[in-house]
């Protein structure tokens, strides 16, 4: 076995355990950090939009010989806009220039084609007017928030409301990290890039929700038991899936590296440089606040449910007679993670519990010295029924 796949098994066991939850708040710092970071770069460099947004022409050379260079300074002498210059496969240039109208575009198509020395019925023109980019802008908003709608539902089905709540708030995390990046690089924000965040968006749910799943599972009974808290057991379901969360995001991280760093970089892509960057960064920042963001927060939001904060003041109530006493306790942090929610139910009624704690434990079905009650399974006689033919006595 390599030694990711043993440190996952030790994980899972809970022979180690990396206290990711009782240290959130420094998760929770670095976190704001990030955004604040991201709300300025949106306010000091903004969002460079595409023609698709903003409006503007968009002219395609037949194949020519001429350098990205040459063409941006023959489109700075017509036009003040800064150009978006991408060269195709077959040596022709799709060069975009936003702000102009159909009476500009064909002034420039004109004085374009006669600094690069081509035919102007040559120059292919398309003319994309604002408001067919604020329509392509809106329709992008209402898909976004129908996305977070239908998440939010379907969270508050599946699990319960605040996991659907934590969620949410790791949604417009990497929402937020991803936009304050392209406002950073400076790319161009086009339809590809819309699609890239709502990948992402789907990226960063299935892995919040497999977490979530394992938390459910771990925290069944969790009011049954006196011996963890809910945000150990929390932690403890976090440790048996961050391998799982930690594979799968580097495995669509790496395909998707190879879009922006080759396809883009060395073949210049255009819009596969716009969807590959926010499917690398969300994705990044996905894996991230899955593990870090969302199971710590449901931590918290369940911190104040009354019946969770009694039991967790019972364990700890607990822990602190058998320390008073001078009794060795049993490390929460050392046993098995399956045994936590396997047996929970079975170690409550332990020497020294509250009357409190006994009768919850009796109402589980939990004896003295953790024995479970119930009816003794009879053995079944080998002789019954032997020799008729319906095997019922007589």
């Amino acid at each position: 076995m390599s030694r990711l796949g043993d440190l996952g098994a030790r994980l899972y066991r809970g022979d180690v355990s990396l206290n990711i939850v009782g240290q959130r708040r420094i998760w929770y710092v670095v976190s704001i950090l990030i955004t604040i970071l991201a709300f300025a770069a949106l306010l000091v460099r903004g969002l460079h939009m595409g023609v698709e947004f903003e409006g503007g022409a968009v002219f395609t050379t037949p194949p020519t010989q001429i350098s990205e260079d040459e063409a941006r300074d023959a489109v700075h002498e017509v036009s003040n806009s800064e150009p978006l210059i991408v060269t195709l496969g077959d040596d022709t240039m799709r060069i975009q220039i936003a702000g102009l109208d159909t009476d500009q575009s064909n002034e420039t198509r004109e004085v374009l084609a006669e600094r690069l020395g081509i035919p102007t019925e040559d120059l292919n023109a398309e003319v994309i007017g604002p408001s067919w980019g604020k329509q392509i802008a809106d329709r992008a908003w209402q898909g976004l928030a129908i996305f977070m709608v239908l998440v939010v539902i379907y969270l508050a089905i599946a699990f319960e409301w605040r996991m659907a709540l934590a969620a949410l708030i790791a949604l417009i995390h990497d929402l937020t990290i991803t936009v304050g990046v392209y406002a950073l690089v400076g790319f161009e924000v086009t339809p590809g890039t819309v699609i890239g965040l709502l990948t992402i968006l789907g990226y960063s749910l299935y892995d919040t929700v497999v977490v979530f799943d394992g938390l459910k599972e771990t925290t069944r009974n969790v009011t049954r038991q006196s011996q963890f808290t809910y945000s150990e057991l929390a932690n403890r379901s976090l440790n048996g899936t961050l391998v799982r969360s930690i594979n799968t995001s580097v495995v669509a991280l790496l395909p998707v590296a190879g879009l922006l760093f080759i396809g883009g970089g060395v073949l210049g892509g255009g819009m596969l440089n716009d969807i590959a960057l926010s499917l690398f960064v969300g994705l990044t920042a996905g894996a991230y606040s899955s593990i870090m963001i969302a199971t710590p927060l449901v931590a918290d939001f369940k911190s104040r449910d009354r019946e969770i904060a009694a039991n967790d003041r019972r364990v700890l109530n607990k822990r602190a007679k058998r320390a008073e006493s001078g009794e060795e306790p049993e490390p929460a942090e050392d046993a098995p993670a399956s045994r936590a929610a396997e047996s929970a139910p079975a170690e409550a009624a332990d020497e020294g519990d509250d009357p409190e704690d006994d009768g919850r434990d009796e109402a589980a079905g939990v004896g003295a010295g953790g024995q479970r009650r119930g009816p003794r399974r009879q053995p079944v006689s080998r002789g019954r029924g032997r020799g008729r033919p319906s095997g019922k006595r007589r």
